[in-house]
């Protein structure tokens, strides 16, 4: 039988840390005590940072960091006050986050669960959910609206960043298109070997109704977005964007 797939890809992903993946890098002291100042950077695509004014005021609200281990996204926000949660599945991106905690001192809850099951937070329990680019990880990435929806209090932010596709289809190097749509490594076993040996794992292809009108249906209002290339390659030489960063609030 198979081991479940999410477990598949976090044990993956652990090694990407071990190897140094750029998005398992805590953020040094300096940079904390900078946005201690007032002064970050929070991305949640690659390049591109959140504009601050999707933030607020951030002290004292309570954020869910979702699939954001790694001491990126959560010391930041805790560095404005806010009181931050970190879920993720990867021991090794929540192990950099208890680094950066013990460094800087400062409070965080680190959750280890599976964002493709059912959240282990109450209902309506946060203010704001910043969700980096992380459900190319999950097949249903609907239930993952439908879960951001009710652990959000009514009138709740969600930032989350996502990526369009264009990735999937284009080789490694951004040259050529490969590959069709839709990238489901669970209903193609080729899919599912080469993810094995290539060690990329389960990763998921999503449509813009999955990511976007699968919020509003989950009952979010669309306030805003932008668009994010690759930092680097050919598709981000030809101003290509491959990734997209929603701002929906909870009615």
């Amino acid at each position: 039988m198979k081991r479940k797939y999410t477990l598949l890809n976090a044990e993956i992903i652990d090694g990407w840390c071990r190897r140094g993946w750029e998005w398992a890098i805590p953020i040094s002291h300096e940079v904390y005590e900078e946005a201690r100042r007032g002064n970050f950077r929070l991305l949640l695509t690659p390049t591109r940072p959140v504009p601050r004014e999707w933030f607020g005021e951030l002290r004292g609200k309570r954020v869910l960091a979702l699939a954001s281990g790694g001491g990126q996204q959560g010391p930041l926000l805790a560095a404005q006050g806010a009181e931050v949660t970190v879920m993720d599945l990867s021991e090794e991106q929540l192990r950099r986050e208890r680094h950066v905690r013990d460094r800087e001192k400062y409070p965080v809850r680190i959750v280890c669960a599976d964002m493709s099951e059912r959240f282990p937070f109450g209902d309506g329990e946060f203010d704001l959910i910043v969700h980096p680019v992380a459900n190319v990880y999950v097949h249903d990435v609907r239930h993952v609206w439908r879960e951001c929806f009710r652990v959000l209090k009514p009138g709740g932010l969600l930032m989350a960043g996502l990526d369009n596709g264009i990735n999937f289809i284009a080789d490694e190097d951004g040259c050529r298109i490969e590959n069709a749509l839709p990238i489901d490594p669970l209903a193609d076993e080729a899919l599912y070997r080469r993810g094995i040996e290539t060690n990329s794992g389960c990763q998921f292809s999503h449509t813009a109704e999955e990511q976007i009108a699968g919020q509003l249906k989950a009952g979010f209002v669309l306030l805003d977005l932008y668009e994010d290339t690759n930092g680097s390659g050919r598709l981000h030489d030809m101003n290509i964007p491959t990734f997209w960063a929603t701002l929906a609030r909870k009615r």
